[in-house]
């Protein structure tokens, strides 16, 4: 499997950014995608996650109601679209891919795959 992330970029506060994460190599029945971040210093935290098969959406507190996660099914893609961005949203940006079962969709442990990261950054 791999996992393609793309659409990161530099922005102004409260600016946009829409990123994607491409998945191939295997079809999955059901599986979770999630985002995670991780900014210099600091361990990587979970953005948010969805289930495959109407199992939900997920989003950490920091991000609710500025970033929604999306997905074209024909494409085995996920979009995270980032409104209203802080320049403490900064952050290597990556897509993760839980195999199933259905686990803790905000803990890193719980994914297989991992994409390579695209880099974020929001000036004040």
């Amino acid at each position: 499997v791999q996992l393609q992330a793309s659409g990161g970029g530099l922005v102004q506060a409260g600016g946009s950014l829409r990123l994607s994460c491409a998945a191939s190599g295997r079809s999955f029945s059901s599986y979770a995608m999630g985002w995670f971040r991780q900014a210099p210093g600091k361990e990587r935290e979970f953005v948010g996650a969805i289930r495959w098969g109407g199992g939900g959406i997920f989003y950490a507190d920091s991000v609710k109601g500025r970033f929604t996660i999306s997905r074209d099914n024909a494409k085995n893609t996920v979009y995270l679209q980032m409104n209203s961005l802080k320049p403490e949203d900064t952050a290597v940006y990556y897509c993760a891919l839980d195999q199933g079962p259905y686990g803790e969709y905000w803990n890193p442990n719980e994914y297989n795959f991992w994409g390579q990261g695209t880099q974020v950054t929001v000036s004040s």
